[in-house]
């Protein structure tokens, strides 16, 4: 079970604004810290997104897998 230390619900953003608000959410986290993602479609984008910038830098965790939500647990390492 995870502790999250913030929540982006990002059906909330626009989408040219979400990933700057997942980003900078993640980047303020402290290692070890966990923050939820909760997104309307499955953000495999992102995820690459983090493994191209962000190699080892982070774990990632599908929690639900829709059809309607999506839940993912990023933790910074």
């Amino acid at each position: 079970m995870f502790k999250f230390t913030s929540t982006v619900d990002a059906r909330q953003y626009e989408p040219k604004d979400k990933h700057p608000v997942i980003l900078n959410t993640f980047h303020a986290l402290k290692p070890g810290e966990t923050m939820e993602l909760l997104n309307d479609h499955d953000p495999k984008p992102l995820h690459y997104q983090f493994i191209i910038e962000m190699p080892d830098q982070f774990e990632w965790e599908y929690l639900e897998n829709g059809p309607e939500v999506w839940r993912v647990a990023i933790s910074k390492k």
